[in-house]
Parts: C-alpha cells; sequence; structure tokens
C-alpha cells in the first residue's frame, strides 16, 4: 500500500503570514493598553498621596496596612521602622506585589503580552524573530508557574475591596457618627469589585482548584455547581480581564481627583 506523503511545515521569517486579516491590529491594542496601565498605576503608586477621599479608597492601596488616613489598618505617617531609608516608600508597595503577580501570570495574559511584547508569535500563524522555543520551563518564564499561588491573595484582596465599597455607604453625618447614603463614588467602587470578582471567579487556576482531581463530578453536588460557576465566568475571562483592568485604573483616576478637588463626589442621598 503506498505512503502517503506529508510535507514538513515551512518555517516562517518575522512577520510572514498567510493570514489575509488585520492580524497586526490585536497585539498592537495589547500594547498600548497594557503600557498605558503600567506607566499610570506605576505613577501612581510612587505618588503615595490623593489616594483617598472621606469614605472611598483607591484600590491600587486597598489594604491600606501602613498609612497616615482612616483607612489605615495601622494609622501612623510616613514608613515602617523597618522600610530601608533609601528606597522611597508608599502604602501602595505594601500590597501592590498580590493583584500585580496574578495578573502578571494569568493564563489569558501571558497569550496576550507575549504577543504584543515579545512578538513570541506576534499572532497566531504568523512568523516569529526568533528560532528556538524555550517554552515556560527555563528562567524567568519558569516563575509564571506561581499563577495558582496567587489566587488566595487575589480572593483576599476581594475581600478588602468589599469592605471599601461598604464603607463608601456610608457618610459622616452632621450630628457625628455615620449616615447610609450613596454616591458616584460608591458606584465606582462597587463596580471595580464586580469587575475584579467576575475575572477573579473566571481564574483558570480557580476552576481546576474546585473542578480538578476527579473523573465523575455527577457524585460531588456541591464541587459540581461550583466548577459550573467558575466555567460560566471563564468563558468570558479575557472580556472580563480587560474590564476590571480598565476600570480599577479609572477608580484610582476618580478617588485621585475628587482628593484634589478637580472632581465632586455627587451624592444622590
Amino acid at each position: 500500500m503506498p505512503s502517503k506523503v506529508t510535507a514538513l511545515p515551512v518555517k516562517r521569517t518575522f512577520g510572514e503570514t498567510m493570514r489575509r486579516d488585520a492580524w497586526w491590529i490585536q497585539p498592537i491594542v495589547v500594547f498600548i493598553g497594557f503600557s498605558a496601565f503600567i506607566v499610570y498605576s506605576t505613577w501612581a503608586a510612587f505618588q503615595g498621596t490623593f489616594y483617598s477621599f472621606e469614605n472611598l479608597l483607591s484600590p491600587f492601596y486597598s489594604p491600606e496596612i501602613w498609612g497616615p488616613t482612616e483607612h489605615a489598618l495601622i494609622q501612623r505617617t510616613g514608613a515602617p521602622g523597618w522600610w530601608p531609608g533609601f528606597l522611597p516608600y508608599s502604602p501602595a508597595f505594601l500590597i501592590l506585589w498580590a493583584p500585580v503577580s496574578f495578573r502578571l501570570t494569568c493564563y489569558y495574559y501571558r497569550g496576550a503580552y507575549y504577543k504584543a511584547f515579545w512578538a513570541d508569535p506576534p499572532n497566531c500563524a504568523v512568523g516569529e524573530p526568533r528560532n528556538n522555543y524555550l517554552g515556560e520551563r527555563h528562567f524567568p518564564l519558569i516563575i509564571q508557574n506561581i499563577h495558582r499561588y496567587t489566587v488566595p491573595f487575589a480572593l483576599l484582596l476581594l475581600v478588602f475591596l468589599s469592605i471599601d465599597a461598604w464603607n463608601a455607604l456610608w457618610f459622616d453625618s452632621v450630628g457625628g457618627g455615620k449616615q447610609f447614603g450613596m454616591s458616584v463614588g460608591t458606584i465606582v467602587l462597587t463596580m471595580n469589585v464586580l469587575l475584579l470578582g467576575s475575572y477573579t471567579f473566571g481564574c483558570h487556576s480557580l476552576r481546576h482548584l474546585v473542578g480538578g482531581g476527579m473523573d465523575r463530578l455527577a457524585r460531588r453536588p456541591i464541587r459540581r455547581t461550583a466548577y459550573a460557576c467558575v466555567t460560566c465566568f471563564n468563558k468570558r475571562h479575557m472580556l472580563f480581564a480587560w474590564m476590571s483592568l480598565i476600570w480599577v485604573g479609572f477608580t484610582d483616576v476618580y478617588v485621585r481627583l475628587c482628593a484634589m478637588g478637580v472632581w465632586t463626589n455627587v451624592r444622590f442621598f
């Protein structure tokens, strides 16, 4: 019986492809979006000021572990005594490692910024500028495997952000104490929790955690329900990833401009 000869795939040069669509648009948009967020969030973290306004706290600084505002768990001015004196200090430095490590190692974001920043490859079926494929088995990309360990910290952050949204419902009353109310800032902080929650609960590692290691989920109704819930969010993981990224940046902008007196936090009641 004659054997069928199959041709080996042809090695493409950088940017070479048979695709006829505008494949370069996606990596360019991702590059611009990521770069803008990285620049702004880094700048905002180093400021150490204008991150709270009345009952509002920027998510870049939540939880405020050590700081001068009423939101701080330990209300102190200046840096902690153990902080190296030659380094600048901002309350954001104590907590930003958690959301940054969670997003940086996210399965969706890896594929997005591998294409946009490293052209590895620039897009599907498009030639890349290197000949060897190392994968994530070597340093530094092997560090991506910590993603599963960042999930608990991401879930814990949702708890603190939910507390911030709850606190945004309570305003100082004229006679003293707190009075229930709602403002634009309340809605902004609440939307931030909802979008970040939708992104976090759709995490691939969380999906494996609640449903992995079992051949038949039908015998475990609780885990089956949890798996179905995470899967529902996971189907729109890319959408929630970008919506939450944009909104968390906008939330900081909103609180910052209110604290600077540029915007007014309109209160409905």
